[in-house]
């Protein structure tokens, strides 16, 4: 199981929210590429990057964290947030992400999510499915649908999606636990698919159990920056 450490972008700095709300918002480090650096020297190879102003905006804002930590590290980058048309997908494709996330795009176009899908391929495309109460949510968590996951998943997995990250909103930001259940359900459902688990983990223990449900990669924040897990206690993973 692949351990993806998360640095969330507000304002160009490292931040975390609780539940998704940006009025409960912690800063925990000014340079977003210095986090990413100490990653790295703990043998992480993955970033979950997140741009919660383009989450918020409907377009990419904070490229240039992106094209900073590319430059400074090896970290192979997922970045999420913003992408609402082919100018922020070629925006950050050439600032240097591997993979880039789409969500909100998924459900309200989901025609041009498929026609890039099929320009870029599913290795480098990932489906976020953000849920809230089963139903997905979009524009940086502000707005929930109608849209359960079940159709959600339908509608992009016929299509070729391969990796799909989905998120408990509920669960996200509170050290909780991870939506386990959640996660087993839409196992059983599409074995086929690589399943990264992000929001809740608070402990290795969590690790574990999302490790023997069947998740492709876990995406730690809040755990990693509470020093509820430490980087020396990931090394087993990594």
């Amino acid at each position: 199981m692949h351990i993806i450490p998360a640095i969330d972008i507000i304002d160009g700095k490292c931040v975390r929210l609780e539940q998704g709300l940006y009025n409960r918002k912690k800063v925990y480090h000014e340079d977003p590429s210095q986090v990413a650096k100490m990653f790295e020297d703990h043998g992480i190879s993955r970033l979950h990057l997140v741009d919660l102003d383009g989450a918020k905006a409907n377009q990419v804002v904070n490229w240039k964290v992106l094209e900073k930590i590319v430059s400074e590290t090896s970290l192979l980058v997922d970045w999420g947030g913003g992408i609402k048309s082919r100018k922020d997908l070629d925006l950050v494709f050439s600032n240097g992400a591997n993979q880039v996330t789409i969500g909100s795009l998924a459900v309200e176009n989901p025609v041009l999510f498929h026609t890039w899908l099929e320009d870029f391929g599913n290795g480098r495309l990932i489906l976020g499915a953000d849920l809230k109460n089963g139903k997905v949510a979009t524009r940086g968590w502000q707005e929930v649908s109608d849209l359960p996951w079940q159709d959600f998943f339908k509608t992009h997995v016929t299509q070729g999606v391969k990796c799909i990250i989905s998120t408990d909103i509920s669960k996200d930001g509170m050290l909780a636990g991870p939506a386990v259940q959640l996660y087993s359900s839409m196992l059983k459902e599409y074995p086929e698919i690589h399943l990264i688990a992000s929001g809740g983990i608070s402990s290795v223990d969590d690790l574990e159990v999302l490790k023997d449900v069947g998740c492709f990669g876990a995406i730690i924040g809040k755990a990693i920056y509470e020093r509820r897990i430490t980087l020396s206690q990931l090394k087993p993973y990594i």
